[in-house]
């Protein structure tokens, strides 16, 4: 009996010993990855100390041996693009393997919004895409402050179907079809992204060195008590919150509930729901539930057919209901509203929407020229914006918990450091709005986050493009100082003096009145463009719009601006607007302005004998600048001075 147990024990550890000595890859490398093309390209991962490695693809053998470490990791050589392929390492075999350009697309929601947000505005191109040669993986959203980690979670790399369209990143697709199209070899996107990071968070420690202030807010967070005390104290005063406001909210518990139809209505407030003439006490804004109805008239025909409701976007959370039913809710400001309305909620006659509207601090409100509607097809009955209205609930304002996703190099440990082994053609960076409270500090943070990734990914010469902040908000009549301008500069100075960077332009692709410009189609062009001409050595076309340079002042007093070789076959037009001119005293006048020799452009005011500084574009959106050079392209907005060199 000791003999037989003796045996079972024995064989019980050996197959221990085998389980543990397994080999284990990375997560980004599985089935349906990309990798690089005409490059030595890493294979990598863990396994026991002295455990044999081998990785075969492609019909050739590598062989290495895990170190003291347990890690190993052997290199393939440059290979041409196709695929797809199988690689077996040891006993785990990858399939659907394609060898093409593979890219890197980070910074925050504006990087990270998916296909799925714009399905509107490119909803038949969209329905109809297929492209297995187009692979896409969403990299977990993780923010540790401990060190940089080797690994991820668990992620998987997908085909470009129909499907799995709606989840990719809406600038990331775009701009996959455009590099197929372009180049017809296998496009990988890696989207390492999450709305509302900042630089810094995307920065490792040695990167931080020079920014002491950034280091010290890392490290009041770097506790794993203090972390989780913020993350419960946040989520119980979020619970209290909400319980308040459900218990204190007189449209659930005053008798008939305030989305049913039979409710009298009669003494509710008439208001316009884009005016300030509601949500506000003493003329502040108001906290907590407030309560709209409006009966909307539907024909028989509309009635017997599904339709859909869209509510613009509403800050900040909703509840909608159509004759008394639930028909959809959304969490917080952004999105848009759009929601299903089966054939059998509507009747011929008079219908009726209710929302209940939260706001959780500041103003609530209806974003103005957004759709409010019911929509059968082509088929449209607008709503008004004349709402019977009643306040549900007031309520202080929400207290918001720690954005841990803004907490210097929490988002390079998790996001960055697992993928430094890979090779990629170059990086998408998309980021920028968390930052425009700082603006000075951005054009230096991000040249060392550049700095940083190149040497991380050991690649020095990384292609980098950079999304310049789009137009967003109000226009000004007057010219005004913004932070939104400012750090559009900064993005600027880093593309012009970082070698192997690059601006892409977005300043005529934003909305006032969204934060997320809808029109990632075009801007993924213009970022192929660049692309094109840095990448792939197309010297022919017209890679961006006008980039300034230089600025002189001639005998006139007039400021002569000078563009970037390549970008300076300027559009003339009738009246060039949007520039502002200051001398030394650094008190800028709107000036008068004119395209000079074909590449050059006039500045000047009657006032400003000796001009000093000129601005382009500078407001948070400014909607009449119209520099743009002869292919359509706009010109970047800038500040310019005589010191500038």
């Amino acid at each position: 009996m000791k003999y037989k147990l003796a045996l079972v024990m024995s064989a019980f550890c050996a197959f221990s010993v085998w389980t543990e000595a397994k080999v284990k890859l990375p997560a980004i490398l599985s089935d349906g990855m990309v990798l690089q093309r005409e490059r030595s390209v890493k294979i990598w991962g863990n396994a026991d100390k002295g455990e044999s490695v081998t990785v075969v693809f492609k019909k050739k053998k590598f062989s290495t041996v895990a170190g003291e470490d347990g890690k190993w990791l052997v290199e393939l050589p440059p290979m041409k693009a196709g695929g797809p392929f199988e690689m077996i390492v040891n006993d785990i075999r990858l399939k659907n393997i394609l060898v093409g350009d593979v890219w890197l697309c980070s910074g925050q929601s504006n990087m990270e919004l998916t296909v799925g947000r714009v399905t509107d505005k490119f909803a038949e191109e969209i329905a109809r895409d297929e492209n297995p040669m187009i692979r896409y993986v969403k990299i977990p959203l993780g923010n540790d402050l401990h060190g940089p980690k080797d690994d991820l979670p668990g992620t998987d790399w997908m085909s470009l179907t129909e499907e799995t369209a709606p989840s990719f990143s809406a600038l990331a697709y775009f701009f996959a079809k455009e590099m197929y199209r372009e180049t017809q070899v296998p496009v990988g996107i890696v989207n390492s992204s999450w709305g509302g990071s900042s630089v810094e968070a995307w920065m490792s420690e040695e990167a931080l060195q020079k920014f002491p202030r950034q280091l010290h807010e890392r490290d009041l967070f770097n506790s794993d008590e203090y972390r989780e005390l913020c993350n419960r104290s946040g989520q119980m005063m979020n619970r209290f919150w909400d319980a308040a406001l459900y218990k204190g909210d007189q449209g659930l518990h005053d008798g008939i509930c305030w989305n049913r139809p039979e409710l009298d209505d009669t003494d509710w407030q008439t208001v316009d729901t884009f005016s300030k003439e509601w949500g506000r006490k003493n003329g502040y804004p108001v906290s907590g539930s407030h309560w709209f109805r409006q009966k909307v008239n539907v024909s028989a025909e509309q009635a017997g057919k599904d339709a859909v409701l869209r509510l613009g976007c509403m800050v900040d959370a909703d509840s909608v209901f159509v004759n008394g039913t639930f028909v959809g809710n959304t969490f917080y400001q952004y999105p848009p509203r759009i929601y299903r309305v089966p054939a059998s909620l509507l009747k011929p006659g008079e219908n009726l929407v209710t929302v209940r509207l939260i706001n959780y601090g500041g103003a609530a409100s209806f974003v103005p020229d957004k759709p409010y509607c019911l929509v059968w097809g082509t088929d449209t009955v607008h709503l008004s914006s004349r709402w019977k209205y009643q306040l549900g609930c007031e309520m202080p304002a929400r207290t918001n918990s720690v954005s841990f996703q803004n907490i210097p190099t929490g988002m390079y440990n998790s996001m960055i450091s697992p993928l430094r082994n890979l090779v990629f053609t170059g990086a998408l960076w998309y980021q920028g709005e968390t930052n425009t409270g700082r603006p000075n500090e951005y054009e230096e943070l991000l040249t060392a986050m550049i700095a940083d990734w190149r040497e991380k990914l050991a690649d020095k010469e990384l292609p980098f493009f950079i999304v310049q902040l789009a137009n967003f908000m109000q226009t000004h009549p007057h010219p005004v100082e913004s932070n939104w301008a400012a750090l559009r500069e900064a993005q600027r100075r880093v593309a012009l003096k970082v070698p192997n960077a690059a601006l892409a332009v977005a300043i005529d692709l934003g909305e006032w009145n969204d934060i997320h410009p809808l029109n990632k189609k075009e801007l993924a062009r213009r970022i192929s463009l660049l692309v094109k001409r840095r990448v792939y050595g197309d010297k022919k076309s017209v890679h961006s719009g006008p980039m300034c340079t230089g600025m002189t002042v001639n005998h006139e007093g007039k400021a002569v601006l000078s563009f970037e070789a390549g970008t300076d076959k300027l559009w003339a037009v009738d009246e060039l607007k949007g520039f502002a001119i200051a001398g030394a005293d650094g008190h800028f006048q709107w000036a008068e302005a004119v395209v000079v020799n074909g590449n050059q452009v006039a500045v000047w005011h009657k006032d400003i004998p000796h001009p000093v500084t000129v601005r382009y574009g500078w407001d948070d959106n400014p909607v009449h600048a119209n520099l743009k050079n002869r292919t359509g392209l706009p010109a970047s907005p800038f500040q310019i001075s005589l010191e500038d060199k």
